[in-house]
């Protein structure tokens, strides 16, 4: 089972579970007609512990990977209502319905660094302290413990993945998106805050991977993984691979001011999921070429 199969990750994690030779269910709130997945079982739902009930009994899962949910740090301080709704109140509804009809399903949720706030020192491990500083931070933070109380009450097999900054073809929003836009509708590059906060990038493609790994080798017992690249890289060296990359002349501009509830720097140390096998396959000028390339096709080639 997928949930949020019709977003970005969903997409990239439900092709590769279909193509490892995994039957793959997947849910959304979207329109069959909008949702072209041939090889997933799709089910338009709007998800609740009551609704799945039926769902669980008929499909019988084996894993669940949760991919639904909020994931803006802006809207969460904005409306923390509704992240707290979508990513906390979410959780505790699909473990309570597993926990009644399908027992035997490993469940996997998907995490964020967020969690971790500013880390005190990098490479962040997974016994870090936690400091987040946005709601959707603390409301994922408080869906991991949820699958740490499920696990260790219930005897769910649960495992949380704090995934860092994803990216790649399909996602339109976050920094390499916003500059891969601008630089193509405008030929200018203003960002925001210095240039030298760093991100720890993980395209799609490994994330799908790292997720396999967890569910098929972890031991479920509420236990957290960071899911990166383990490659800390700023803001404005990303700039520059991706202004190349589009074969743009322009110089990145910043400026100065920090994003409310975004860290300054971000790498995380990823011995614990390489104990299960996990190598990222995709380094990051890989990964910046093919979207480059796909952001020139959907925004000039439109």
């Amino acid at each position: 089972m997928v949930t949020g199969v019709a977003g970005f990750l969903g997409r990239h994690v439900a092709r590769h579970f279909a193509a490892n030779g995994w039957r793959v269910a997947g849910f959304d709130v979207l329109a069959p007609e909008n949702v072209r997945l041939p090889d997933v079982d799709y089910r338009q739902l709007q998800l609740s512990a009551a609704a799945l009930a039926g769902i669980l009994d008929e499909l019988g899962p084996q894993v669940c990977i949760h991919c639904a949910g909020c994931a803006s740090v802006g809207s969460s301080m904005d409306d923390p209502g509704a992240d707290f709704s979508g990513n906390t109140v979410l959780v505790f509804e699909l473990l309570e319905a597993l926990r009644r009809h399908a027992p035997g399903c490993r469940f996997v949720l998907l995490s964020s660094a967020a969690v971790y706030g500013d880390p005190a020192s990098l490479p962040v491990t997974e016994n870090h302290g936690v400091r987040p500083l946005s709601p959707y931070g603390y409301h994922k933070r408080q869906a991991e413990l949820l699958c740490e109380e499920f696990a260790q009450i219930y005897s769910l097999a649960t495992v949380a993945v704090r995934i860092f900054s994803a990216y790649g073809p399909g996602l339109r929003r976050q920094v390499v998106w916003d500059i891969c836009k601008k630089v193509l509708e405008t030929g200018q590059l203003n960002l925001r805050g210095t240039g030298q906060e760093s991100r720890d990038f993980i395209h799609a493609a490994d994330i799908a991977r790292g997720l396999q790994l967890v569910a098929e080798k972890a031991p479920g017992e509420g236990e957290v993984y960071n899911l990166a690249s383990g490659r800390e890289v700023t803001i404005a060296e990303a700039a520059q691979l991706l202004l190349a990359a589009l074969g743009s002349n322009t110089k990145a501009s910043f400026d100065g001011r920090p994003t409310p509830g975004n860290p300054l720097r971000w790498c995380a140390d990823i011995s614990k999921i390489a104990s299960l096998g996990f190598v990222p396959a995709i380094s990051f000028e890989q990964g910046i070429t093919e979207v480059s390339g796909w952001a020139k096709s959907e925004i000039v080639g439109r």
